[in-house]
């Protein structure tokens, strides 16, 4: 397929770029040079993803926002499939939400995901393939290079044909257990922080957390190491980008959103004892200043109190009275 050759191409590319910056650092045939590479790749393809990310999330809560009505109409149209289809349509297309959207981003890696374990197949022939800016010389010495004595196009299912067969089966296991690890956790992330109870769809992302796993977990035997490096290294992306999404702008009525009105909270009140004023029940109150003038906030009127006064003064009108007394009978 012209597409999918493109792909290795760019891939090809984006790793012969990194490679020339990494080399003079690592050295020319290092494996940790070629490793990085990849680690690299993902960067650039998670940076150019991030505009469908940010649909991704846009759709998530969409969808979430008009689950009570496609629930209504799956009540209502329960009989008639083709009915139900043609309602849902109209609230997609009125509230603009793309089902679609919430994917985007995985089915849009899955040709570079691809693409990758090509390049790395063509890695492991002998000789190595060239592919594009991959000339014979540095496709030679991807194919030699080896992290911990794994040659990287090396996979747990042909460790045997590697130098050291253990080696490889126990980076690869390593490896496999952490992509599987974290894509749990990713789905796991987003399921407890940043969903709604009542949430519908729930249901069904608990299913994808469990399935997800064991579907790279299984063919994770036939991965190369490089690919298992991609994959691992987009999940970690994955988890810190969703933390800080989830944390930020959590979808309204979720865990997260309780959240960071506590800590919106929390905030107000540290500023508010800083600045000199109080806080009651969570809202700000300023306390007043000495020229009878607010901070900011709600002015409190304080009740002045009575001042104590001294003994002498308070003996002084008692000793006035009696002198105008005496005087007044002397007179």
């Amino acid at each position: 397929m012209f597409l999918l050759e493109w792909l290795e191409a760019a891939v090809a590319w984006v790793l012969v770029a990194f490679h020339t910056l990494l080399a003079p650092i690592f050295g020319s045939d290092s494996g940790w040079s070629w490793v990085l590479s990849i680690v690299g790749l993902v960067v650039v393809i998670r940076i150019a993803l991030i505009p469908l990310f940010v649909k991704q999330i846009n759709a998530q809560r969409g969808m979430q926002l008009i689950q009570p009505r496609i629930k209504e109409i799956q009540k209502k149209y329960a009989g008639d499939r083709e009915k139900q289809s043609a309602e849902m349509m109209k609230i997609y297309k009125e509230t603009g939400t793309n089902p679609l959207a919430s994917c985007l981003p995985i089915i849009l890696q899955a040709p570079i995901f691809f693409a990758l374990f090509r390049v790395l197949q063509g890695i492991a022939a002998q000789p190595p393939t060239s592919i594009g800016p991959l000339t014979p010389e540095l496709a030679q010495s991807a194919h030699d290079a080896s992290i911990f004595g794994v040659p990287i196009y090396a996979t747990f299912a042909h460790a045997d044909e590697t130098p050291f067969p253990t080696s490889t089966k126990i980076l690869a296991v390593v490896l496999i257990i952490t992509m599987s690890a974290t894509t749990f956790i990713t789905q796991r992330q987003l399921i407890v922080k940043n969903s709604a109870p009542n949430n519908p769809m729930v249901k069904q992302q608990k299913i994808l957390m469990y399935v997800f796993p064991l579907i790279f977990a299984i063919g994770g035997f036939n991965f190369p190491i490089g690919v298992l490096i991609y994959w691992t290294t987009t999940n970690l992306w994955s988890m810190g980008q969703q933390f800080y999404v989830i944390r930020n702008n959590p979808q309204p009525g979720t865990p997260a959103a309780k959240a960071l009105e506590e800590r919106k909270k929390a905030k107000a009140a540290a500023k508010a004892a800083k600045d000199g004023g109080t806080v009651i029940q969570g809202e700000v109150v300023a306390s007043e200043t000495a020229d009878n003038s607010t901070n900011k906030g709600v002015t409190v009127q304080n009740r002045q109190q009575p001042k104590r006064q001294s003994k002498s003064k308070r003996q002084a009108p008692k000793q006035t009275s009696k002198k105008s007394s005496g005087g007044s009978s002397g007179g």
